[in-house]
């Protein structure tokens, strides 16, 4: 289930400048299950209403008796008392028992959106969140970006960063559950080049990506990476 925290008209939620945190949160929900219609035997449910604030206890009510496999909240950060400061960065919280597969999911979440958005690494923290206490599957709830920094703002409205994080989550779900991309799959949410380059330089210094290798056989891949984090380096692989 994926769940866009909040609603159109939940009071205080949104950056000093007008920016409802709902409107991205249903956006990267949206994108997430764009993305998901390309696995086998995956079946997405939303929590949320684009008519209604959906309350927290309707929404994990409805996850719990839908018997989903997987709970995930998508939110936008704040810090202080609604101005704007330099405090920024990716979030992923769990329930404070760490339940395994959800610390897992979390972990792969975010170390997926920090090298993807080259955001600040906040870190997977714990947290007495609703949507994670009473749902009784795995739950995790990921903060991707705070609305309340002046540049981490202009990205939350960006339909390209939206998508990377959607990519970001969708990646982690696929690793995490071994699923299977239909034969059909549709290529990836690719953005335009100027929309990517928008995105890009919203953020101070903008972003660059390295690639260390590309190989047929999946064992070279692995090697290499192991390589890489043993020197130091984050390395994930990427099947294209």
């Amino acid at each position: 289930m994926l769940d866009a925290g909040h609603g159109y008209n939940t009071p205080g939620k949104r950056s000093p400048d007008g920016l409802r945190e709902y409107e991205f949160n249903r956006a990267v929900a949206n994108y997430a299950n764009q993305l998901l219609e390309n696995y086998k035997n995956v079946t997405v449910y939303f929590s949320h209403s684009d008519q209604r604030d959906v309350s927290l206890t309707a929404r994990t009510d409805k996850a719990n008796s839908l018997n989903v496999d997987i709970f995930v909240s998508i939110h936008a950060n704040a810090f202080g008392s609604g101005g704007w400061n330099n405090v920024g960065g990716i979030e992923t919280y769990v329930y404070p028992s760490r339940p395994p597969v959800a610390n897992q999911l979390a972990q792969k979440i975010q170390r997926n959106l920090v090298i993807a958005t080259g955001l600040e690494n906040r870190g997977v923290r714990t947290a007495d969140f609703h949507v994670l206490r009473e749902t009784k599957m795995d739950a995790v709830l990921v903060e991707g970006g705070f609305m309340t920094n002046r540049n981490e703002v202009e990205l939350l409205r960006s339909e390209t960063y939206r998508r990377t994080i959607a990519e970001g989550i969708v990646k982690a779900l696929a690793e995490q559950f071994k699923l299977q991309r239909k034969d059909n799959a549709a290529p990836s949410l690719a953005p335009s080049p100027s929309a990517a380059k928008s995105a890009a330089t919203a953020r101070k210094g903008g972003l660059y990506k390295v690639q260390a290798g590309a190989f047929e056989d999946e064992r070279n891949a692995e090697e290499l990476a192991a390589r890489l984090r043993k020197a130091g380096f984050e390395a994930y692989i990427e099947q294209e």
